[in-house]
């Protein structure tokens, strides 16, 4: 560490300073090094005192500028800079310094933050509602199925998924890709923060690509859930089955079948019409459709009538009931782009 702390004063903030930052990060990673090292790292990089503070799993780490530990630092300064171990997480490594970080300090922070993770994960388990969005650089090799294997690989270990036996990766509509290791237990309830998602399958960690792909196929079949694009937010592509082939022949600019201007017909004439639609496809009986709508079924019958004849094709019956439910699905993938 005194060696390393000799090097620090020939690095200057710039691309050279980050990338031996980088490096030196992650061969502790590789290295499966503890807690202890990785603030220990932190601290004789800045040059100042470094904590790693994670309330949600009981972790208090505190190293001084010259590598020793000393936990009884006092409370915590929000002036310092800090970093947290998730996008939408509290501060969680601190340098305890104030007056101007360089590009440096914010780099060290980074990169402890993120290795931080990758132990903590592999440890103590993931902090409750997480999914796995940090490090989009890493997400990026991870699902490059032209990337390395060795890049691959060190992405694998950067996020945490070395020891994971399964994993799977959530395309949402805001942000990049989630990836997240499939629980022993077969936990399939995967966290989207409320956003639109598409569930990709359980694979092994080396096949994450094909659940990428199958993940943002999936994206594609879900709505906003509002009155004028009813239907699901959430859609896991081991559901779709045979529908995902529908996927590779229609989208925003292919032209719509009759079927599917009907239907836009029909919904651009009333504003209750695509919701009524979507539950009578989707519903298991017009009864059950009456009560998500919240109306009484003699409501539901009156504007069946009207639906149908703006659709010019009765719903009622098992045919008719197909014809609209793939009328609806197609219009999904006519409003969703490919990603």
């Amino acid at each position: 560490m005194k060696e390393l702390a000799g090097r620090l004063a020939a690095l200057d903030p710039d691309a050279g300073a980050a990338l031996q930052v980088i490096s030196y990060f992650d061969r502790l990673i590789e290295g499966r090094a503890g807690l202890e090292s990785l603030v220990r790292g932190a601290a004789v990089l800045s040059g100042s005192p470094a904590r790693l503070v994670d309330e949600e799993r009981g972790v208090r780490v505190r190293v001084e500028a010259d590598g020793m530990r000393r936990d009884d630092g006092g409370p915590l300064d929000p002036a310092w800079p800090s970093a947290p171990l998730s996008p939408d997480g509290p501060p969680a490594v601190w340098l305890e310094r104030t007056g101007v970080s360089d590009g440096v300090h914010a780099m060290v922070l980074e990169r402890a933050a993120a290795a931080a993770r990758v132990v903590l994960d592999r440890t103590r388990g993931r902090a409750p509602g997480e999914a796995r969005e940090a490090d989009p650089a890493s997400v990026e090799v991870l699902l490059d199925a032209s990337a390395a294997e060795h890049a691959r690989r060190q992405a694998a270990v950067r996020l945490g998924l070395r020891d994971a036996a399964a994993a799977r990766v959530v395309a949402t509509a805001e942000g990049g890709p989630l990836v997240e290791a499939v629980p022993v237990t077969g936990d399939s309830t995967p966290t989207t923060g409320g956003r639109r998602a598409g569930i990709g399958p359980a694979v092994p960690v080396r096949d994450l690509p094909a659940s990428w792909a199958a993940a943002r196929t999936a994206l594609r079949f879900t709505a906003e859930g509002t009155d004028q694009d009813p239907g699901p937010r959430t859609v896991y592509a081991d559901e779709l089955g045979g529908l995902a082939l529908l996927a590779d022949t229609v989208g925003p600019t292919t032209e719509p079948v009759p079927d599917v201007r009907a239907l836009e017909h029909a919904v651009a004439t009333a504003p209750w019409v695509a919701s009524t639609l979507n539950a009578v496809a989707f519903s298991t009986s017009l009864r059950a459709a009456a009560a998500e709508l919240n109306v009484h079924h003699s409501t539901l019958q009156d504007r069946l009538v009207q639906a149908e004849h703006w659709l010019d094709w009765p719903v009622h019956d098992p045919h008719g009931r197909l014809r609209l439910q793939l009328a609806l699905v197609l219009r999904r993938l006519h409003r969703n782009a490919a990603r």
